[in-house]
Formats: C-alpha cells, sequence, structure tokens
C-alpha cells in the first residue's frame, strides 16, 4: 500500500501515472478527487486502486472499499488525503512525501518512509529511479 503525501498540487497523481505507465496500464489516470476511487488495470492482471479522500470528512462505506482492496494480492493500493481513514490503513505501508524543489516549480523531492520489513524493497527501488516527466 502506498500513502502519498503532498500539498495540492503535489505531484500525487503524477506519481500514481508514473505507477500506471510501470504496470503497462493503458488507461487514463486522473485523479479521483470527485469519485473517491478509480481502477486502472496493468500487466498480468494486477490493479491499481487509486483513492483521494480530499473531499471526505467521514470514512463510511469507502473505508470497506479501501480495506477490501488492501486484502487483494493483485492490487496495488495508492491512498492521497489519508488523515480520514488513518485507523484503516496498515501499519506496513510505504508513505511517500513530496516536496517542491526551490529551483524548478514542476520538481518534486520524494522522501520515503516505510517499516523495516520493506527496507530490501526500498533499496531495490531507490537503484531503479529514472527521473521522468510527467
Amino acid at each position: 500500500m502506498l500513502e502519498l503525501c503532498a500539498d495540492l498540487g503535489g505531484g500525487k497523481t503524477t506519481f500514481t501515472r508514473g505507477l500506471a505507465r510501470g504496470l503497462e496500464s493503458q488507461d487514463t489516470v486522473s485523479s479521483p478527487t470527485f469519485t473517491l476511487k478509480k481502477i486502472y488495470k496493468g500487466r498480468a492482471g494486477l490493479e491499481i486502486h487509486h483513492f483521494d479522500f480530499y473531499r471526505l470528512n467521514e470514512p463510511g462505506i469507502v473505508a470497506d472499499q479501501l480495506a477490501e482492496s488492501l486484502k487483494d494480492l493483485k492490487v496495488v493500493t495508492v491512498v492521497e488525503w489519508s488523515d480520514s481513514i488513518r485507523d484503516v490503513l496498515p501499519e506496513e505501508r510505504l508513505c511517500i512525501e513530496f516536496h517542491p524543489t526551490s529551483d524548478v516549480a514542476e520538481k518534486r523531492t520524494m522522501h520515503i518512509h516505510y517499516p523495516e520489513s520493506k527496507a530490501a524493497l526500498i533499496k531495490e527501488l531507490e537503484t531503479n529511479l529514472t527521473e521522468v516527466e510527467p
């Protein structure tokens, strides 16, 4: 599970677009702010379930949908604006914070917070990171 943290316009959906591209999705990735959840199909039967809780004060039934996504091993769950559903999120998750740089308005730095059990995965990902244009 990926928890994406940034201000409005901070790069969360752009990151999800890159994730979908990496999973060879042909779907158009856009912010689910008004629909709360979007699903993107990827290779080998994988899916991305992209949640955005920005406009949600009370998680209600959407928290149940999130819990179902988290249980499915063929789903990469991506969550934006997680404050209202924090008690539903697993402790074993990656939290990616996006911060603007001072030199280029469109450029971001990423800080990844993760449990020790994910350290090897993060090291592998860091060695394979490439900079791409959104």
